[in-house]
């Protein structure tokens, strides 16, 4: 299967299957997704849902987290993986936003990585979701899918490199809905350990299942 044909087939099959979305992540704000996505590193959609509520209620706004202290916020979010450094992280980003951007949420990737905890994979989510353009955020799950399928070759070896060979070749339309559907697929069915080949609706464009469909779940 050629390139092209590979990226018609899976993306066209996950379009059937997940639809216009959004991020699992609950946010009512680019603030709120910002610290959302911040608190998910390394962390389950799920737990973070879980801590968020109480976390937003007391402290709605990038002004009111800036005048907290990190071991306040710690007690809200000490669930969640690196509470520590997340608390810390929180606090930074109120201030930032509070004394360099007149409390909101820049657009711009410089802008965003400038933010303390917040790398390239973060800014990408905020901007596909909280702004609707279209970027296209490489966690571990679409990393690993995205090699694991065939879509970009073994030779991408960090998220940036998968990132940019996915741009070339995803329609510009559906980049952001293709970070969720890649990252869904990767999560519920093409799992890092013990990928759930018989679900799989890629598996005929999928490279790994042609070389190791004998010894795959089937």
């Amino acid at each position: 299967m050629r390139k092209k044909e590979r990226y018609d087939f899976v993306i066209s099959t996950l379009e059937k299957k997940f639809g216009v979305m959004d991020t699992e992540l609950s946010y009512t704000s680019p603030f709120e997704l910002l610290i959302a996505t911040v608190l998910s590193a390394q962390c389950t959609d799920k737990r973070v849902n879980m801590v968020t509520p109480s976390l937003f209620r007391d402290y709605p706004t990038p002004e009111a987290m800036a005048l907290a202290e990190p071991d306040v916020i710690f007690e809200y979010i000490r669930s969640v993986s690196y509470p520590n450094s997340k608390a810390k992280y929180l606090v930074g980003i109120g201030k930032a936003l509070t004394e360099r951007f007149a409390g909101e949420v820049p657009q711009t990737m410089e802008e965003l990585t400038q933010l303390p905890g917040v790398g390239r994979k973060t800014a990408n989510v905020v901007s596909a979701f909280a702004f609707g353009k279209q970027a296209l955020a490489v966690d571990t799950h679409v990393f690993r899918v995205s090699r694991r399928i065939g879509l970009v070759p073994q030779k991408c070896t960090t998220p940036y490199a998968v990132e940019k060979e996915l741009l070339k070749n995803i329609p510009s339309g559906k980049i952001s809905l293709a970070h969720s559907w890649i990252l869904l697929q990767g999560r519920y069915t093409c799992t890092a350990r013990k990928p759930k080949c018989s679900k799989c609706e890629l598996k005929e464009a999928c490279r790994w299942f042609e070389k190791n469909h004998a010894s795959a779940e089937l």
